[in-house]
């Protein structure tokens, strides 16, 4: 998949922005603050229907304006020519438009146009809380498979309703677990399939991670992970949701009392070891810095196998923290990629401009108060 040209229209610091893209590397330099992660911001905001940088659609139209507007126009395997509009305006909230026709479910945008993010923000993966760990593979899992991201929606809606059931029922414990009953049944029937294929997923993952860590580090030191969820080893799905009944079951009186669900994939964790070490809590910056990179490129990699279009490949500031040994085999290995990778930097020194100059499949843009211009 890839993207051919982008329009932006008060999209953070860009006014009025408009590039064509290289089909195989961009890179994008500039000093910081100039407006480099913008622009791929804005891709991954046409993939995702969300920014990666920003919290919240109100935080991203330009200054005092109240809309923003992105334009792109893509080209894959699946889908020969395409184009994807997003706009927001305060008050009457975000649009998607496929080919000009309107996506009734931002969901359904989804895998679409399957993007890899790299970004300093990635040392949450491992340093931070299980939500982070979780986002991260729910995300990975929804842009290859549609069921599960119909099962996630599904899981979140029904838990909201049995939230809701727990914290406003005003009757007795007996008549409150007759009612939750119906609720129980559809939350271990979606939270089964949820927990069966993220065990499935990350079993194969973990194969990518080892091979990645292994070929950016250049060390023997084995990645691994374990996935902890409401079983020990998740079995078949009528296994798993036998024992997510099970335990609501058992858990009843106190999800009574703390009026919340307590039990389900919502509350999984991952946890991630070097060798015997446990890496969020005895790893050093530079290890969770290495783990987290080695994380999104066994990502790439395992969508490389899985589908039928290239992922599009996104690289936020990632060669400022490393010595040049392992900016080496980054730059080798995104350069033997045959998918289409954007790269910003505030340096140029990583960089070889004969790869530019020499080669249409490549662009370098320079970036300076907003301003975009093709280098090479």
């Amino acid at each position: 998949m890839k993207i051919e040209r982008i329009k932006l229209i008060n999209f953070r610091n860009h006014e009025d922005t408009e590039i064509e893209f290289a089909p195989h590397l961009n890179l994008i330099t500039g000093s910081n603050g100039s407006g480099k992660t913008n622009l791929i911001d804005a891709i991954h905001y046409l993939c995702m229907s969300r920014s990666f940088v920003a919290s919240s659609d109100q935080y991203i139209a330009h200054q005092d304006h109240k809309y923003f507007m992105i334009n792109g126009s893509f080209k894959g395997e699946v889908r020969p020519q395409f184009k994807i509009s997003c706009s927001y305006s305060r008050g009457e909230g975000k649009k998607i438009f496929v080919n000009d026709s309107p996506l009734d479910r931002f969901s359904d945008l989804i895998g679409m146009v399957p993007v890899v993010v790299l970004s300093p923000e990635d040392l949450k993966l491992t340093g931070d809380g299980p939500i982070e760990r979780r986002s991260f593979l729910d995300s990975m899992i929804s842009q290859i498979s549609t069921p599960y991201l119909k099962d996630l929606i599904d899981y979140r809606k029904i838990r909201k309703q049995r939230n809701r059931l727990l914290q406003e029922f005003k009757g007795s414990l007996s008549m409150l677990q007759t009612q939750l009953e119906p609720w129980n049944v559809q939350l271990a029937k979606k939270g089964a399939s949820i927990i069966k294929k993220r065990s499935e997923v990350l079993d194969r993952f973990v194969i990518y991670l080892a091979l990645q860590y292994q070929t950016i580090t250049g060390l023997k030191l084995q990645p691994s992970l374990k996935y902890q969820t409401i079983v020990e080893i998740p079995g078949t799905i009528d296994e798993i949701e036998a024992e997510f009944l099970n335990q609501l079951e058992n858990n009843f009186e106190k999800e009574a009392e703390r009026e919340q669900t307590l039990i389900g994939p919502h509350r999984d964790e991952i946890v991630f070891y070097l060798g015997d070490m446990e890496l969020r809590n005895y790893g050093s910056q530079g290890q969770h810095r290495l783990f987290s990179m080695a994380m999104k490129m066994g990502q790439l990699f395992y969508y490389l196998d899985e589908l039928d279009d290239l992922p599009i490949l996104l690289l936020d500031d990632l060669f400022g923290n490393l010595d040049q040994e392992k900016t080496s085999v980054i730059t080798e290995t995104l350069t033997k990629h045959a998918g289409q990778t954007f790269i910003t930097s505030a340096s140029e020194k990583p960089f070889d401009a004969q790869q530019f100059r020499d080669n249409p499949d490549n662009k370098w843009f320079t970036v300076k108060d907003s301003i975009v211009s093709l280098k090479y």
